[in-house]
């Protein structure tokens, strides 16, 4: 482009000119030229094209194009020129006036050509970077055997309970982590509908075959565990404790609700307190109290790596229930809005006593609007979130009444009203890493639209729900193997395609 073209103005008549005479193929042109001048790209970012001859002929020529088109609505897109143009030289009065011009009025054009469209209204400019180096960058999957791993990508309240629900029949022995600050909540139909799992692994309704087994990191409740097992009936030899777990006490609840449940939205069940007595309290004179010194839990006590290595050895299927999400852990969330433990794949395997080098696959549970608890009565945050909305607008983009929502939508432990945001596609990025997810879930697919509650095979979902589903594994490199579409009894449309998938329907009652 001549070097006396500048402002917006002056750059479109240029390129006009240019794209007349050559039909687009002078851009193509002038890229080689630099090539044979000895230039060498790793990356090369073209800023930007103006119309689909450009692409066509850098394709002809033999680059490698990732073709991107940022679109936004006409009012974001006046804003966002009005503010360019207090700081630039050379541009044109108004947005009106360079929509005159014959290459913004058909930018359309260019968006249905390109690799990937992206909406810059819902996107934040991390969220377009992590949608557009997934194209540049593929990420390596990684899966060993026998142990696969259930995790949250989010902030929590995924919807992990469902999906290990669902998943438990095919598996022998179901491990859980973490502490009862986190409820997994599954349905079970009939008069009592749900059951909410704090302790215990969320399958157990499910598979009432498989060993359940709490790991040694786990932090415990005594007065939740005991009555968990007493609501499910379970008899001492469907149930391993390590016997290290830790023992919440009454004095670690009071410390977390005095300080921590107004000041970062904590729902206060004292298991930050207690992890910390048990880091600084290592004196043979102290009174912290592990599993193996509360005589209620004797008969469910036992080495659990121990034990993990004899499932190993025998083949037997293991699933781990990570809590929580990716984004509340301790080292790699939000701090100080985070909780008292690492809550990736790799830390839930450290808790449980399991080795990185025996997993399979590594399950990461999103939900279509990640949500977060709400503040506190005081006014404090629970942490930061991007591009929050209102569960209101999720009503009116979904169908479901705005009331339902409010009504559900509360933190299943805290009791408090949540909050929720777009999908956070550089959150979804940066969980992919941390993670080593093989598949992904997507849950609460209603979202979208109702209409999906109706949907019980892939084909049946809505076209918007289908382009988000395939921006989702353009973007993670994996697939969707799962998605969650309703709170109910069929709520699971199952895509998995694993070598090694088998289910053994177990009896559920």
């Amino acid at each position: 482009m001549p070097k006396a073209a500048t402002g917006r103005r002056a750059a479109q008549l240029a390129g006009q000119r240019l794209d007349k005479e050559t039909d687009g193929k002078w851009l193509a042109d002038a890229l080689n030229e630099r090539l044979r001048n000895g230039e060498t790209f790793d990356l090369l970012v073209v800023d930007a094209v103006r119309i689909p001859q450009q692409v066509q002929v850098l394709r002809q020529s033999g680059w490698s194009v990732v073709h991107v088109h940022l679109e936004a609505s006409k009012d974001t897109l006046k804003r966002r020129y009005f503010a360019k143009a207090q700081v630039s030289k050379g541009e044109l009065s108004s947005y009106e006036e360079l929509s005159k011009n014959w290459t913004e009025r058909h930018v359309d054009e260019l968006g249905r050509l390109a690799d990937v469209v992206i909406d810059t209204d819902r996107c934040s400019a991390d969220d377009v970077y992590a949608r557009v180096i997934a194209r540049l960058q593929p990420r390596p999957v990684i899966a060993a055997p026998n142990v696969d791993i259930l995790i949250g990508g989010q902030y929590g309240s995924e919807g992990k309970g469902n999906i290990a629900h669902y998943l438990a029949p095919e598996y022998d022995v179901l491990v859980r982590v973490g502490g009862p600050n986190a409820g997994h909540q599954v349905f079970i139909g009939g008069d009592k509908g749900s059951f909410n799992f704090r302790q215990l692994p969320s399958g157990a309704l499910a598979n009432r075959e498989a060993m359940l087994v709490i790991g040694a990191g786990a932090v415990i409740g005594l007065e939740v565990l005991l009555r968990e097992i007493a609501d499910l009936a379970l008899s001492y030899d469907k149930l391993i404790i390590d016997p290290q777990a830790m023992i919440i006490e009454t004095s670690d609840v009071e410390w977390e609700r005095k300080y921590l449940a107004g000041a970062i939205g904590s729902t206060a069940q004292g298991i930050g307190a207690a992890t910390a007595r048990k880091i600084l309290y290592r004196r043979p004179d102290t009174n912290v109290r592990l599993a193996g010194d509360m005589p209620q839990l004797r008969a469910y006590l036992r080495d659990t790596v121990e034990f993990f290595a004899h499932c190993l050895s025998n083949e037997k299927k293991i699933l781990l229930e990570g809590t929580q999400g990716t984004t509340l852990s301790l080292h790699h969330g939000f701090y100080p809005h985070v909780t008292s433990r690492a809550t990736s794949a790799t830390g839930c395997l450290a808790e449980a006593g399991l080795s990185a080098r025996h997993v399979r696959r590594v399950m990461m549970v999103c939900r279509s609007y990640p949500i977060r608890v709400g503040d506190s009565v005081d006014g404090n945050t629970s942490g930061y979130m991007s591009q929050q909305i209102s569960f209101e607008e999720v009503a009116r983009r979904s169908g479901i009444p705005a009331d339902t929502l409010v009504k559900k939508e509360v933190g299943s432990v805290s009791g408090r009203p949540r909050r929720v945001a777009e999908f956070d596609w550089a959150q979804l990025r940066r969980s992919l890493l941390l993670n080593g997810a093989t598949d992904i879930a997507l849950t609460f697919a209603d979202y979208f639209s109702i209409e999906n509650r109706k949907a019980f095979r892939y084909e049946q979902l809505t076209a918007k729900t289908l382009r988000f589903i395939e921006e989702m594994e353009k973007v993670s490199g994996v697939p969707v193997s799962m998605i969650s579409t309703d709170f109910s009894e069929r709520n699971i449309i199952d895509r998995r395609m694993w070598p090694e998938q088998g289910r053994r329907w177990k009896s559920k009652s």
